[in-house]
């Protein structure tokens, strides 16, 4: 089993014990190959939710260029109900994990089909 595999099966518990989701296998394999090289890093691999620049870079390098949506007020409102929903005590947020909340918060699920 490679590294990937491991990781995304960690995903998968992480979505079903913190956000009560049963992830679509094939959409999280597609979200998590999607963040690249990231997910073998240990400080690239999570989202810091309470760093302005962090949701920086996941609102320009995800939502904007890889879902291709408009900036606006939604964006910021998406990312913020994902935070919410994954659990802002929560300091270990995988950016797969948060990659792929907020592919199904957006309806952007198609992107990855």
């Amino acid at each position: 089993m490679s590294t990937r595999e491991d990781l995304i099966k960690k995903y998968t518990a992480d979505l079903k014990e913190k956000c009560g989701i049963t992830a679509d296998a094939d959409l999280l394999t597609k979200v998590t190959i999607a963040c690249g090289p990231s997910i073998y890093n240990d400080d690239a691999s999570t989202v810091a939710s309470s760093q302005q620049s962090e949701l920086d870079t996941v609102k320009n390098n995800f939502l904007i260029k890889k879902l291709g949506l408009t900036n606006g007020p939604d964006l910021d409102k998406g990312i913020d109900a994902v935070m919410e929903k994954y659990g802002k005590s929560n300091k270990h947020k995988y950016r797969a994990v948060v990659y792929y909340l907020l592919t199904l918060h957006f309806k952007k699920e198609s992107i990855f089909k």
